[in-house]
């Protein structure tokens, strides 16, 4: 947003929804990326609908494995995709409670 205008332009300063691409390019909301059918994966979240569940990258991303591994593992997924899943995952984090399910 230029000083002294009304106001009008977008900012081009990312938000809190924002993630930076590969290509420099910003995506407004990487939760687009992040897909729930009762038909893939039992309901779970996934990767654009193609059955790779959240919970995998993340648990290769814990396991050490850099993204350029996973990324040349699976071809189709995308560093977004990736950044995606971190962002779901932080969104989950955010809960105003959490109950314990098991002792």
């Amino acid at each position: 947003m230029k000083k002294g205008d009304g106001g009008d332009e977008k900012s081009d300063s990312p938000s809190k929804c924002d993630i930076l691409t590969d290509t420099g390019k910003m995506r407004s909301n990487p939760l687009e990326r992040i897909t729930m059918s009762k038909d893939i994966c039992h309901g779970k979240p996934c990767i654009r609908n193609l059955r790779y569940p959240v919970t995998l990258i993340l648990e290769l991303l814990s396991s050490g494995m850099t993204r350029e591994d996973i990324l040349e593992d699976y071809l189709d997924l995308e560093s977004e995709d990736l950044a995606a899943c971190l962002f779901f995952a932080a969104r989950l984090t955010q809960t105003k409670s959490i109950i314990q399910l098991a002792s």
